[in-house]
């Protein structure tokens, strides 16, 4: 069910740093992009050559960006006439080879799989003055077929037009080329015409040959060069029920997809998470895609309805039929879901899979969709108790298909509960079209043409997967695996499924066909590879480490990079004019390395080839961690710690169902002045602390003008120090960690530096990841997403009456003991004490408090919040001094 566009994103990074320099400092004067497609199997190879324009040497970061379902298989570096050669290894293997060369005084680049996702690759090169370098880099995917095509995105964006851009795509199909079109920003306007495509039965060939002129006047071109998609959608012939059947030395591969069939009709349950962190946009495309949705169902379908927070909410308590009656009913219900409370995600899976079960409809296809953008935060919490609930309530009967909701969710959470219960999960993109996102995977399992697929293979050995519990309209299945003893006279293939009520088979004499394709061992590999990395994450300990083995062996052995692999590039540095130099007293200055505080944002790359897009379906996939109670922050401009200062907004704490005003502006704050003084009482903000068990959270009050230690893990070498701005929140968060990693926000951008590379990107530059060291960096529009090993930290990017400031939010916890600092607070343990005031009761000692409210900053926008104003020491449970930082 995975999305089946292959996107190709390049994302050279050309970094030489200090002032911005002239455009003609670096050209990249050869652009090529060449992708080979047989049997749905892409290879794709990317040659980027570039010139240092400049009269000393500069150093040369080429970053590349791929989908998840990607493997990179080859990575090669030209300079002055010598090849060099990336390495597959173990990654601990390569990390040290990585860690050897640069000690020795080595250039060496390292392509890994970085962080939660296989997105970003890199290497770097110091390239002399006037001299010339070439990166080619290959890649593999299979691609997959949704709603009856086949989709290959080529995502281009240079930064410069390029005398010699060229896109070749070659398609190559046995069973023939039923139709192929191009479509994307990069084939209309002025560079349609730079488009050329052919078509003869088994073959096609698209070629994209721009001008430079061309290049500058498309719609979304300008002076930085082409930025946009170049899409080739195809589809094959389907003239066999049994399908395409190719083999080639030992090796087979079966393309399943029958389309002559009837439409099997379906139970659908849809459990939608409307919990507080819903709030926004989300919610409201989310009752925009259910409508769609709803109005998509074929009459005689069956369907249910469940909205959760804390609580369940039903439309329905049993499964209807969707007719016109019932779906107008079931629409209003959709029209009204409204967020509030917390995330039930156990209960909820439960009564959706009681609705199937205890509704069961002789030859129909029953299904389970999830859609949340949290982790469990309500009931049962403990997620292996979740997987074990939820398996032992569907047992096998339907899939579970889980939607994630951004990148706040613990997706890899999402990823095992659906692959334990035959499912796939898929990330929805917190992006304008997050509606027609969740339509469109609604769309590819609409229509169920078969249940309880196997597929059989007599005279086959070490099969890829071959059962498979739906089979959907406009999808396709496929297995892969060696022929016994390389004997095709006694392999025999078939498949047997269940059509409605009737048990149905496919098979053909003489339906395989010999092929030269030396690809087909390669699909089986990647396939294998591919496969053996989902059941990994659901198995432990000696299973896990079983797989894990043969996953290694697999991708050393097919030289793919996995997230158990990296590829390494060392070039020895022999040539001096390669080196930047030390420069004598009496000599004009360096150039300066950015310096990683407010000033050093003022100096951007020097250039950059960059391309960017969103990675299909396999989005970003977070670790899996134990749950912990997230700690959230919050802040009130301007409040101050007097009695006077009482609010009587709505109650909302983390776990109640109420709805919350959005806070859309707050005034600039009046400050008072100390009775009878023109002197001002010194500004304060305002911090929010969650409650254990308790409807009201506690705020206290810190000066505006502190520099707080944030978070201080002294066991890890990590440390983050924030300063606040005097008015509303924080104009600079540090992030620190040992030896010599440091990753600084402010209002105007983020910049890194690793200790010999930095990177500077401003919030008016989109999206953006970083690595540096093991801290992964993704800067989006309003939010930088900074994870260090087990920690997650947001930090987001505020703006009020024109006045910009940060928020930090700790997404995920570190289980350490030794954790210290603001965002290390544990959720406050109170009793409410009722007097002739009213008091609460805080470790054994009882403080006068009064209700007030805050705004709560984690949110975007933020929301008012009431919560019980106490003194900053009783909050932190110690002196504000303790939390206070001397330098940032």
């Amino acid at each position: 069910m995975e999305r089946t566009v292959l996107q190709i994103s390049i994302f050279g990074l050309l970094l030489a740093f200090g002032t911005t320099q002239p455009k003609d400092d670096w050209e990249i004067y050869s652009f090529h992009i060449n992708s080979t497609v047989t049997s749905r199997y892409a290879t794709t190879i990317i040659t980027s050559r570039v010139a240092n324009r400049k009269d000393e040497s500069q150093e040369i970061e080429f970053h590349v960006r791929i989908p998840k379902n990607a493997f990179i298989s080859k990575f090669r570096m030209f300079m002055d006439g010598q090849v060099y050669d990336g390495v597959v290894k173990a990654k601990e293997a390569a990390e040290q080879q990585y860690t050897d060369a640069v000690s020795r005084g080595e250039s060496a680049g390292i392509v890994s799989s970085v962080g939660r996702t296989l997105e970003e690759f890199k290497t770097s090169v110091t390239v002399a003055a006037h001299k010339k370098v070439t990166f080619e880099l290959t890649y593999e995917e299979l691609l997959k077929r949704t709603l009856g095509k086949y989709e290959l995105q080529i995502h281009a964006r240079p930064m410069q037009p390029v005398n010699d851009f060229k896109v070749d795509v070659y398609i190559q199909e046995n069973a023939g080329i039923s139709f192929i079109s191009v479509k994307g920003g990069l084939s209309t306007g002025a560079l349609a015409n730079a488009v050329t495509k052919t078509h003869a039965d088994t073959e096609a060939w698209v070629h994209f040959y721009p001008t430079v002129d061309q290049q500058k006047t498309c719609d979304s071109c300008g002076d930085k060069g082409m930025n946009g998609d170049l899409v080739i959608v195809y589809d094959v012939n389907r003239d066999r029920s049994l399908g395409d059947i190719k083999t080639s030395s030992g090796y087979f591969v079966h393309h399943f997809a029958p389309s002559q069939l009837a439409r099997i009709p379906k139970n659908v349950v849809f459990v939608i998470d409307k919990s507080g962190s819903m709030r926004g946009k989300k919610i409201e495309q989310t009752r925009t895609a259910l409508i769609h949705i709803l109005n998509d169902l074929a009459e005689d379908d069956f369907f249910g309805l469940i909205t959760f927070d804390s609580s369940l909410y039903y439309w329905k308590q049993e499964l209807v039929q969707a007719n016109s009656q019932n779906v107008k009913s079931a629409k209003e219900f959709a029209g009204n879901i409204r967020e509030h409370g917390g995330t039930n995600i156990n209960e909820a899976l439960l009564d959706g899979s009681r609705m199937l079960n205890e509704n069961p409809r002789k030859g129909s296809a029953s299904i389970l969709i999830l859609l949340t953008d949290g982790d469990p935060t309500s009931g049962v919490t403990n997620l292996e108790q979740i997987y074990s609930n939820v398996m032992e309530a569907i047992q096998d009967k339907f899939p579970l298909y889980c939607l994630g909701f951004g990148f706040d969710v613990n997706f890899n959470f999402l990823e095992k509960l659906s692959l334990l219960n035959n499912g796939v999960a898929r990330r929805i993109y917190a992006d304008a079209d997050a509606d027609l996102q969740l339509k469109g995977f609604y769309d590819e399992v609409a229509n169920p043409l078969l249940t309880d697929v196997v597929m059989i293979y007599n005279g086959g050995t070490n099969l890829t997967r071959t059962n498979f519990s739906q089979y959907y309209n406009g999808s396709e299945i496929v297995v892969a695996g060696q022929i016994t003893d390389n004997n095709i006279e006694t392999f025999v293939p078939s498949v047997v499924a269940i059509s409605r009520n009737t048990s149905i088979s496919f098979s053909e004499k003489n339906s395989t066909t010999k092929s030269t394709d030396s690809n087909i061992q390669r699909v089986w590999a990647y396939l294998t590879v591919k496969q053996l990395l989902e059941k990994e994450l659901q198995y432990s300990g000696d299973e896990k480490a079983k797989m894990k083995n043969e996953i290694l062996r697999l991708s050393l052995k097919y030289n793919f990079v996995t997230p158990l692999t990296s590829m390494v590039v060392t070039k020895p540095t022999k040539d001096k004019t390669e080196v930047l130099h030390k420069p004598s007293e009496s000599g004009p200055p360096p150039d300066e390395r950015p310096s990683f505080g407010m000033s050093g944002l003022g100096s951007m790359p020097r250039g950059t080839i960059t391309s960017h897009s969103r990675v299909g379906s396999a989005g970003v996939a977070y670790r899996q961690h134990r749950p912990v109670p997230v700690t959230r922050f919050s802040t009130s401009a301007g409040r101050q710690r007097m009695p006077g200062v009482l609010g009587s907004l709505p109650d909302m704490a983390y776990d109640i169902a109420v709805d919350m005003p959005r806070l859309q502006h707050l005034p600039m704050p009046i400050l008072p002045t100390i009775p009878g003084t023109s002197k001002p009482v010194e500004p304060s903000i305002r911090f929010l602390l969650p409650a254990e068990n308790q409807s009201l959270p506690l705020c206290f009050d810190i000066p505006a003008s502190t520099q707080l230690r944030l978070l201080h893990l002294p066991s890890a070498g990590l440390s983050v120090n924030g300063a606040l701005d005097g008015i509303r929140g924080f104009n600079k968060i540090v992030v620190r960690l040992k030896p010599d990693v440091n990753v600084i926000v402010s209002v105007s951008g983020v910049s890194t530096y690793d200790g010999r590379d930095g990177h500077l990107s401003s919030w008016k530059m989109g999206q953006d990841t970083i690595t540096a060291g093991s801290v992964t960096v993704i800067k989006q529009d309003m939010e930088v997403d900074i994870t260090v090993g087990d920690i997650r930290l947001i930090i987001l990017l505020h703006e009020n009456s024109g006045e910009k400031f940060l928020w930090p939010v700790l997404r995920q916890r570190s289980s350490d003991v030794d954790a210290e600092g603001i965002l290390a607070q544990k959720a406050a343990v109170y009793e409410e004490v009722h007097q002739h005031m009213t008091k609460l009761k805080i470790k054994d000692q009882e403080i006068i408090v009064s209700r007030s409210s805050a705004a709560d900053y984690s949110f975007s926008p933020a929301v008012i919040m009431s919560c019980w104003l106490v003194p900053a020491e009783s909050a932190l449970r110690s002196q504000l001094s303790h939390f206070t930082a001397l330098v940032i």
